[in-house]
């Protein structure tokens, strides 16, 4: 939605009774300073303002529902430089009772294309809507433990996906990380986050074949650079303690980015 048109409609009013069971249900969320704690209520509402939410197979779309993603959805973004602007490529949010089976295809290096079945939780799609297992969602106010959180997962990924690309770097400000310009920070970025994947990958094949110690973070982001970056913003925004055990490369890295607070300041 154009941002002048935002200033155009009022903002829907979250009803504190609504706002405080929301902070209950999420723990992580009330976490947050009594400011940024403000800051997010406004961002929900902004988001409740901009998105459209479907329901799909019968399941029907509460204020608890909407408000539950919104209040998690915006967190990534409480400290970006633009906000909700992240978000402006989709409109809709399909929320589904539980667990999808999504039909995949892959082509093979001689160029054979495979068909297969996935079982998922959410999914965004590139410029279109993001669907989320309710179940999953749910599931968040209990699992930050593990560092588990498949909303902030998925619009993770629509950050990634911000400059065309799936890959784990998001857009970066020229500058980041001392960098002289967009290269030099996208290069900045990599440096950092490709050997921590490449560590994750391997302990986590370590531990599939061998019985090894499993990694803390979801196996699932061995899949790709892009999985590993969702992953790890699922831990960082629900338990940051013990992601600061886990990658303190990572935590010094994602400072930097979503709260634009360098390591020292």
């Amino acid at each position: 939605m154009f941002r002048w048109l935002r200033k155009l409609r009022p903002l829907p009013a979250i009803p504190d009774a609504a706002w405080q069971a929301t902070l209950a249900r999420y723990p992580f969320l009330a976490e947050r300073t009594p400011n940024e704690v403000e800051r997010l209520r406004l961002l929900a509402a902004q988001f409740l303002q901009d998105k459209q939410f479907h329901g799909a197979h019968g399941f029907v779309i509460t204020d608890e529902v909407a408000l539950g993603i919104a209040a998690q959805a915006v967190l990534p973004v409480l400290h970006l430089p633009g906000g909700l602007a992240w978000y402006d490529d989709f409109v809709g949010v399909v929320v589904h009772p539980a667990e999808v089976v999504a039909p995949r295809q892959v082509m093979d290096e001689a160029g054979v294309v495979h068909e297969y079945e996935e079982v998922v939780a959410g999914e965004a799609m590139d410029h279109g809507p993001v669907m989320l297992s309710w179940q999953d969602v749910l599931a968040s106010s209990v699992t930050a433990g593990e560092g588990y959180n498949v909303v902030i997962h998925e619009f993770a990924h629509k950050i990634d996906l911000r400059n065309g690309t799936a890959d784990g770097c998001p857009p970066l400000p020229p500058a980041f990380g001392g960098a002289q310009g967009a290269r030099a920070a996208a290069a900045a970025w990599m440096a950092v986050i490709e050997p921590a994947y490449e560590a994750f990958r391997e302990k986590t094949i370590v531990a599939e074949r061998f019985g090894g110690e499993p990694p803390w973070l979801d196996d699932y982001g061995a899949e790709s650079i892009s999985e590993f970056f969702a992953v790890a913003c699922e831990a960082y925004f629900v338990n940051r303690s013990r992601f600061a055990q886990e990658e303190p490369g990572l935590l010094r890295l994602f400072d930097e980015f979503f709260l634009g607070r360098r390591t020292g300041d």
